[in-house]
């Protein structure tokens, strides 16, 4: 293939997010075919940047996302334990998840909760909102090294909780999470992926696991920080959501919350504190219908803006990680 320019916008004079890497592909080329000219080009800047914002590839449908994703000669991951909704076009090709378009997604790292979590993330636009519903990106060695020491060598001390209840109605259902409702199925799933599971009187059913919530990133060895800690907690939830799951479900019963890794619940100030640092790292920009947007989900955090209007992006999702959970600060295998 012809070399490719590869640029990344210039920072402000003072400290500022990290940019991801930007280039514009040839007018008319077939999306998969040049995604296998460029697979090398990208998997450098992906391992510099952290994320690849590719424009003009013109993207259409899912059929198209998994044509580019494979060329680029990498293992699609199965959606397993999602926590909302979301349709499956394919192996590792999935819709956004369900999620009300007036209200934003927190930061986080996608599955990371889980033993298989990808590690490489593709985000194509066919469709832009209106108005709103950026992508942002947070670079997640830095938003470690900016949260304040003490509350980070706790969490890399202990690890952190994830807590499930599994109604029926809020969230993602047992099959939806599991792809089976087969009870002995769930139940073999969890042990081998270390989760904790109790089936409730009403047919519900209740999982913990714990996870580290710093890991290592494979190709620098740099400390990131790695979680869903703020976002799948209570208190990321808009007040009268959360108000109205506790009156129905009890606090025990939320779809999803989170807590320090010895159980002990986390406080309203912690979350704000880690959605605070997020936002004074995070970098966003408006989509353009045919946008690619490849992430490196060890390194680099995402989140998604509230909107209006159409906005259809598709996610692709490769790489699984398998990491040893017995280490407070996880290792992680290369790409």
């Amino acid at each position: 293939m012809t070399s490719m320019e590869i640029t990344v916008p210039p920072l402000a004079p003072t400290r500022g997010p990290a940019r991801p890497a930007t280039l514009r592909a040839p007018a008319g080329d077939d999306p998969a075919r040049w995604a296998a000219g460029a697979r090398d080009e990208l998997h450098t800047a992906l391992v510099e940047h952290g994320a690849v914002l590719v424009h003009g590839l013109g993207l259409r449908d899912p059929e198209g996302v998994a044509a580019v994703l494979g060329r680029l000669n990498v293992e699609p991951v199965a959606e397993r334990e999602a926590f909302a909704p979301r349709q499956s076009y394919s192996p590792g090709v999935h819709s956004s998840s369900a999620w009300p378009p007036n209200q934003p997604m927190c930061m986080h790292h996608e599955l990371s909760y889980t033993l298989g979590f990808p590690r490489l993330l593709l985000f194509a636009c066919l469709s832009a909102p209106t108005t709103g519903g950026e992508t942002g990106l947070a670079d997640a060695a830095d938003v470690l090294e900016a949260l304040p020491r003490g509350l980070t060598d706790r969490f890399e001390r202990e690890g952190w909780l994830l807590a499930r209840s599994y109604n029926g109605e809020i969230g993602a259902t047992v099959t939806e999470a599991f792809g089976t409702d087969d009870r002995d199925a769930v139940e073999r799933y969890c042990d081998a992926h270390s989760i904790t599971c109790s089936w409730q009187p009403d047919g519900g059913l209740r999982t913990e696991q714990r996870r580290s919530a710093v890991v290592r990133h494979p190709a620098d060895g740099r400390r990131c920080w790695f979680n869903q800690i703020a976002f799948l907690n209570e208190w990321t939830l808009a007040p009268e959501v959360r108000e109205y799951l506790v009156d129905e479900y009890g606090p025990d019963g939320l779809p999803f919350n989170t807590r320090y890794g010895d159980g002990e619940a986390i406080g309203e100030d912690v979350v704000r504190i880690v959605n605070s640092v997020y936002e004074e790292h995070t970098v966003r920009w408006p989509w353009e219908a045919g946008d690619l947007l490849l992430v490196d989900n060890i390194r680099t955090a995402h989140s998604r803006e509230a909107y209006e209007g159409p906005r259809d992006v598709v996610v692709a999702m490769a790489s699984p990680a398998r990491p040893d959970t017995g280490s407070p600060t996880t290792e992680v295998g290369p790409l």
